[in-house]
């Protein structure tokens, strides 16, 4: 047998896939986390941060040279939860009441506000809620957001004022038990 050219035996270039996976290992929960928020359904935001990461990954050399990836990806990751959520056959209604209730005393004050907010979020708008889950959950100044959601950061700050005024009626009607 003839011995394996040079060429063959060495490592590969950090280009790529190896960056791509280092990417995905440094940022792949805070997308999830993100998405998460989003969606407020663990395996559809799983799903979507699949699907994101595999066209992120074709496009990856391209995806890399920009600016901010993490721009990128969150902006498919938004535009991929807003895509499944127009499906007709995707729709969920919120109820009024919840079926399943924290029994007194389970959960400490601080964690069943938290719930209930994040119960409330999800009742916004679509935008109002990306709005607010960008700029209260991942810290994002409103001309990130506004790149992000591509629209104006005066739309931004108009989405989270609205957002935020809902919320708060929201949970001044909320009935005392909840």
């Amino acid at each position: 047998m003839s011995p394996i050219p040079q060429t063959q035996t060495r490592e590969p270039a950090r280009a790529g896939p190896l960056l791509f996976e280092e990417y995905v290992a440094a940022r792949g929960a805070a997308l999830l986390r993100f998405t998460l928020l989003l969606t407020a359904d663990v395996h559809r935001a799983e799903d979507l941060v699949q699907d994101a990461l595999a066209r992120a990954y074709l496009r990856w050399g391209s995806i890399r040279r920009a600016d901010n990836p993490d721009v990128y990806l969150r902006r498919l990751l938004v535009n991929a939860a807003r895509s499944w959520w127009r499906r007709r056959t995707n729709r969920e209604l919120p109820v009024a009441q919840a079926s399943d209730r924290v029994a007194p005393g389970d959960l400490g004050a601080e964690s069943a506000e938290r719930d209930l907010l994040r119960r409330l979020i999800t009742t916004l708008p679509y935008r109002q809620r990306a709005v607010l889950v960008l700029r209260y959950y991942e810290d994002l100044d409103d001309a990130t957001i506004a790149e992000i959601l591509d629209c104006s950061a005066v739309t931004v700050r108009t989405h989270a004022f609205r957002a935020l005024a809902t919320l708060r009626r929201q949970y001044a009607d909320r009935p005392n038990g909840e």
